[in-house]
């Protein structure tokens, strides 16, 4: 799903129907199960992942944790799903979420100059993206398109986007700098309660798509242990260069349209 990325201005979820209480209900049920398949899946996968690259015993731990405060998360996101199903297509933005956990759950671990876990964080950050592509037609295919799923893409997108960045910090692959790819897309959340005009919904942009690709390809092709320091440095700092002007060009709309009309939603 594509509505909104992360690559600019999250719009907020407008005004949707929501479903009947029984609805919601048979809906939490729902989201239960797919929680509690990701969870044992994610648990799997990193507790054999951290015996296999003498990772920390804290990594799967950490992994599950973490997916235990987006379970909740997505939980309290469910009041503004407005299908009683809960969609194949939010099942792959769940997938992708997992991948995306295991990847932060990496983060502290000793993996500085093991270029064979660099690989591993290339693939599955690799996989993950190429999902992203799969969930807004799937979405839409099945008749279940919703600002639910289309928010739940966004968090993702940009929850993937801020470990990326904080990876490549860590490998020692870029400075600091880097972590504004991650930062600004929260940056702006905060600014929206001092100032309501920036929560305006902004209209589709092309440009806005596109930078959001760029910016997670740059970053995990700079994870690549072939990737030397410069280039990679020099590649994130392209996309987030990209990344500022696609903020910027959205601010100035946002500013542009501030005195028209508008009235935020609840």
């Amino acid at each position: 799903m594509h509505v909104r990325t992360a690559s600019s201005s999250p719009t907020p979820i407008g005004p949707v129907k929501a479903v009947p209480s029984d609805g919601l209900a048979s809906l939490r049920r729902q989201w239960l199960r797919e929680a509690l398949i990701a969870a044992v899946l994610l648990g799997l996968a990193t507790a054999g992942a951290g015996v296999l690259a003498g990772l920390s015993p804290w990594f799967a731990p950490q992994a599950l944790a973490l997916f235990g405060i987006a379970a909740w998360l997505v939980w309290r996101g469910l009041d503004d799903h407005p299908h009683r199903a809960f969609g194949g297509a939010n099942r792959v933005t769940v997938l992708r979420l997992a991948l995306t956990l295991g990847l932060a759950a990496c983060l502290g671990e000793p993996v500085v100059g093991r270029p064979e876990v660099a690989w591993v964080f290339v693939v599955a950050a690799t996989v993950a993206a190429v999902l992203d592509a799969a969930d807004g037609p799937l979405a839409r295919a099945s008749g279940l398109a919703s600002d639910f799923g289309a928010r739940f893409d966004m968090e993702t997108d940009a929850f993937l986007l801020l470990v990326l960045a904080l990876l490549l910090v860590q490998l020692d692959k870029t400075g600091a700098w880097v972590l504004l790819c991650g930062l600004l897309r929260y940056a702006f959340v905060a600014a929206m309660s001092a100032w309501a005009w920036l929560a305006r919904p902004l209209p589709p942009s092309l440009r806005r798509k596109t930078v959001c690709v760029v910016q997670i390809v740059v970053l995990i092709v700079g994870l690549g242990p072939i990737i030397s320091r410069s280039f990679a440095s020099t590649i994130a700092a392209l996309g987030l260069a990209a990344l500022l002007y696609s903020f910027a060009a959205d601010v100035a709309w946002l500013a542009r349209a501030r005195h028209q009309p508008w009235k935020p939603s609840a």
